[in-house]
C-alpha cells in the first residue's frame, strides 16, 4: 500500500482517483462498506482507490477536552487498510493550519492534486473544512461544480442500529464488548506499547507487562482473561485494568497490566494487542499483598479455564 502525507502527492497516482474520506477510527463494518464503494468504482474506471484521513481524530486538536476514546492507533488501521486491499492512503497530519481551510479550498487542492478526480465517497455525517463548515450537501455542490461524482454510503445496520465509532466507544465502555465485535466485524483490541512499571508484580511472583494505552476506548475497569497479539504469536494470561488501590490510593488515571502465562521475557518497548475474552472481576482493594496475591492466583486459575 502507498502511503502519502500530503494532498499533493496525489499527483503520482494513477488516474482517475477515487477517494474514501473519512476519520475511519476502528475501520469498522460500515467503513469497510464506503472503502470497498471506492474499490468498485476505481476498478470500473480503471482508476486509483485512496483512503483519506488523518494522523490523529480532529478533535483531539479542535477539542481535546472532549476527544473521544481512540478505537484504532495509526499502525493498527494502516494494517487494517492493507488487509483491505486499498491501494493508498493519504495520511493527512492534522494540524491548526489544516484545521484553517476553508472547505472549498480543501476540495480546490484535491481537485488540483488528483490527476482527475472521479468521485469523493462519504458517509452521510462527513464534514470538512474550517469549523466542520463542509456537508455533503456542499460537497455535492463542488462537484457539480468541478465534475466529480459524491457517493454517499449509507450507514450499516448491527442489531437493528447504525454502525457508528461513536456507538462501539459507547457500548465498550459499558462491557457489551460481543456487541462492539459485532460492529467492528473482528474482536475488539485494545493495543499499546509495553512501557517500564514498578516492578510490583515480579515481587510477589505475577510479573506483569504495563500497557501504555494512553488516549484508548478502554472497557470498564476490572480483571479480565485475555488473548495477546504479539506479532505473529498469540499469547495468554489476565489482565487488570484499573487504578490498583491496594497499592496506590492517590492513582486517578487507569492502569493496564497483563500477567502471561508461561512467559517470562521482557517485552518493554514491544507493542501488544489485547482480546478481552472474559470479564472475571471488578477491581477492588485488599488489605494488603498477601491477600492480592491470592486473589491474583485464583485470577489466573479462572482465566486458564476460558483460554
Amino acid at each position: 500500500m502507498n502511503i502519502l502525507h500530503s494532498i499533493g502527492e496525489l499527483s503520482g497516482l494513477k488516474g482517475p482517483i477515487v477517494l474514501a474520506a473519512g476519520t475511519f477510527d476502528g475501520v469498522h463494518l460500515g467503513h469497510r462498506a464506503l472503502i470497498r464503494r471506492a474499490m468498485q468504482e476505481a476498478a470500473t474506471c480503471k482508476g486509483t482507490a485512496v483512503v483519506m484521513t488523518f494522523d490523529r481524530h480532529p478533535a483531539s486538536l479542535l477539542r481535546p477536552e472532549k476527544a473521544p476514546g481512540l478505537l484504532t492507533r495509526n499502525a493498527e488501521k494502516i494494517a487494517l487498510l492493507e488487509e483491505m486491499g486499498i491501494p493508498a492512503l493519504l495520511l493527512l497530519p492534522f494540524t491548526s493550519e489544516l484545521a484553517a481551510v476553508p472547505a472549498r479550498d480543501f476540495i480546490a487542492s484535491l481537485v488540483q492534486a488528483a490527476s482527475r478526480l472521479r468521485a469523493i465517497c462519504v458517509g452521510s455525517q462527513w464534514s470538512f473544512g474550517r469549523g466542520g463548515e463542509g456537508n455533503v450537501g456542499l460537497l455535492r455542490e463542488f462537484g457539480a461544480q468541478w465534475n466529480f461524482e459524491v457517493i454517499q454510503i449509507d450507514p450499516i445496520q448491527s442489531a437493528g442500529l447504525p454502525i457508528s465509532s461513536t456507538r462501539i466507544r459507547t457500548v465498550i465502555a459499558s462491557g457489551d464488548l460481543d456487541q462492539a465485535s459485532a460492529c467492528l466485524g473482528r474482536p475488539f483490541l485494545v493495543s499499546g506499547e509495553v512501557v517500564t512499571g514498578a516492578g510490583l508484580g515480579s515481587k510477589i511472583g505475577f510479573p506483569t507487562a504495563n500497557v501504555d494505552v494512553v488516549g484508548m476506548q478502554l472497557p470498564p475497569n476490572g480483571v479480565y482473561a485475555v488473548k495477546v497479539l504479539r506479532g505473529g504469536s498469540v499469547l495468554t494470561g489476565v489482565c487488570n485494568i484499573g487504578l490498583r488501590p491496594t497499592v496506590d490510593a492517590s492513582a486517578t488515571v487507569p492502569v493496564v497490566e497483563v500477567h502471561l502465562f508461561d512467559f517470562s521475557a521482557d517485552l518493554v518497548g514491544e507493542s501488544l494487542s489485547l482480546e478481552f475474552v472474559k470479564f472475571l472481576r471488578p477491581e477492588q482493594k485488599f488489605a494488603g499483598l498477601e491477600e492480592l496475591k491470592a486473589q491474583i492466583a485464583r485470577d489466573c486459575a479462572s482465566a486458564g479455564g476460558v483460554l
